[in-house]
């Protein structure tokens, strides 16, 4: 197989253009292209329904159409055992090991808990913001957790927007690039309170026993209010037991954000499992200024919560933890009953020490999430499509996609049908683009 006739099937993205077909960049939606019975994909209502409205805010679905594919039957090591250490941008696997998401709408996932960043924007102290901005750097992968699928790679030029009235902002995000795979994002406060934007270009090597997703790309968060812009890149991401047992996600690597108008810089470790497990999830870190003092320590775990705490208490307590003492019982009550006040339903495997402060707890999931490939409330609506809603979006908006919507609807046939289609489609527009020497233009 030649370069022309490669197709880049990752967590990345793939080169796709203009031709016959149901799903197109450049084509008008004609009746009848696409294969979806808007009554069933929306899980809201009847085809000329409109949305269901609460208090004048529409209501979204709350599961899946059809429950999650068993993935028991395939054996990913029988595609993987001939790609240890290689990049696995240039294979393509089963449709039984996706997610019935685009990568694009995985990247939307950031969106989930953009109230840290209206917090953020709300603060009138640096210190206090960048808390906020680093809750929600550690939240932007917190969906990932227990998330084993492969979300669908993005064809070339493939878009996906996203307006949110409820929760006050806009996105769009775009494939622009196939060599490297490359996905961009934009998005806005409707308030117009701040910018959040990048790319996206994750690098997927297989070690034998799990598979690594390298970030590459930086995410920037302008705060308009403030004239301050924060730059981060993502944590690596690996998937464990891909060849026997049961599939577990660590997270782990130094995320350093940083404020560019003044200088401060947050320093996080995802901490990698270890030995035992100890670490397993961990995340430690602390803000300073530009001279480098530490004014504050964050720690939690990336599944679950955040907390922050004064340099001078967090010194205190580690060094009487390291005389064998206990802390004063009030205080720990104290701790607790602050922790009750905050999360009433659930209990932490978080050490709170006394005198911290939430800054994040992650969304509790739907009941049935192990039955929806482990989706957050948030991620279950990315791909609905209630009736009417395709007349305005762009024909390349992924929620068009058949493959998607076949795979979400539980039709896995027609599913790996469509996406050989699709792939086969892309190949073909590569070889011609190449044959006329033209190069691809972002939209």
């Amino acid at each position: 197989m030649n370069g022309d006739e490669e197709f880049f099937d990752a967590v990345t993205g793939s080169d796709f253009e203009n031709s016959s077909g149901d799903f197109s960049e450049a084509s008008q939606k004609a009746p009848g292209a696409l294969r979806v019975d808007p009554s069933k994909s929306n899980g809201l209502g009847k085809v000329g329904e409109r949305p269901p409205q609460e208090n004048g805010v529409q209501k979204h679905r709350t599961a899946l159409p059809a429950p999650m594919f068993t993935r028991s039957d395939f054996s990913i090591w029988g595609i993987l055992k001939k790609c240890v250490g290689l990049e696995l941008s240039k294979i393509t696997m089963p449709i039984a090991f996706n997610e019935p998401l685009s990568f694009l709408q995985r990247i939307t996932e950031y969106m989930e808990h953009v109230y840290l960043v209206r917090r953020a924007s709300l603060q009138p102290q640096a210190l206090e913001r960048m808390q906020c901005v680093a809750a929600f750097a550690v939240s932007a992968v917190a969906s990932q957790w227990e998330r084993t699928g492969k979300p669908f790679n993005p064809l070339l030029g493939e878009t996906y927007e996203l307006t949110r009235e409820d929760l006050g902002f806009r996105f769009i995000s775009e494939q622009v690039s196939h060599h490297p795979p490359i996905s961009a994002f934009h998005s806005e406060g409707l308030c117009q309170d701040f910018l959040f934007h990048g790319s996206i270009y994750p690098k997927l090597k297989f070690w034998g026993k799990s598979v690594e997703a390298e970030p590459r790309g930086t995410i920037t968060l302008e705060l308009l209010r403030h004239s301050e812009a924060y730059t981060w890149t993502n944590p690596t991401c690996c998937v464990h037991n891909v060849i026997i047992g049961k599939l577990w996600i660590e997270q782990y690597g130094t995320v350093e954000i940083l404020n560019h108008r003044t200088g401060d810089k947050c320093v996080l470790h995802f901490r990698p499992c270890g030995l035992f497990g100890k670490e397993l999830h961990k995340v430690e870190g602390h803000i300073q200024d530009k001279n480098k003092k530490k004014l504050f320590i964050i720690y939690g775990k990336w599944t679950e919560c955040l907390w922050g705490i004064e340099p001078t208490a967090y010194e205190s307590f580690r060094k009487q933890e390291r005389r064998g003492e206990s802390p004063r019982k009030a205080q720990l009550e104290k701790a607790d009953a602050d922790m009750a006040e905050a999360v009433p339903e659930a209990q932490d495997t978080v050490q709170v020490i006394p005198g911290s402060r939430l800054l994040w707890r992650i969304n509790t999931r739907p009941p049935n999430s192990a039955q929806m490939y482990n989706f957050t409330s948030f991620t279950v609506s990315l791909n609905e499509l209630p009736a009417g809603m395709e007349k305005v979006l762009a024909p390349t908006d992924c929620r068009l996609r058949p493959d998607i919507r076949s795979m979400e609807n539980g039709n896995m046939d027609l599913a790996s049908q469509e996406k050989e289609r699709l792939e086969e489609k892309q190949r073909a527009a590569r070889r011609e683009r190449a044959k006329d020497e033209v190069e691809w233009q972002t939209r």
